[in-house]
């Protein structure tokens, strides 16, 4: 009888990320509100071996006004979530979604004068 030698385990790569049901209520909630105010009318979203990422438009035909990524290869250092303008900038990074749409939301607020 031969000698078996183990094939060297390789953990499996996943093949895209994703956004889970819980993260995409909350985008989904932004959105329409956003869409409800007047400010957004089109969405796309591109999921990759690397990076997830929901898109935001004024119009179809533009550059997405805000892009909110989610890469978690990032998640022990500077957090798994990006919110990027429409230039590239990051506008805002951290752990909790939260936290990086705050920005967004605060323009829905408005000022109720008695």
């Amino acid at each position: 009888m031969g000698i078996v030698t183990p094939w060297p385990h390789v953990p499996s790569l996943p093949q895209q990320t994703a956004f889970d049901r819980q993260e995409l209520t909350r985008i989904l909630d932004l959105y329409g509100r956003m869409v409800a105010a007047g400010k957004w009318r089109d969405y796309a979203m591109d999921f990759q071996r690397d990076v997830a990422v929901f898109s935001c438009f004024r119009r179809a035909s533009e550059r997405p006004e805000y892009r909110i990524e989610k890469r978690p290869a990032l998640r022990s250092r500077q957090g798994m979530w990006a919110l990027v303008s429409e230039a590239g900038a990051i506008l805002k990074r951290g752990d909790e979604l939260a936290n990086v749409l705050a920005p967004v939301e605060r323009k829905l607020m408005k000022l109720v004068s008695d």
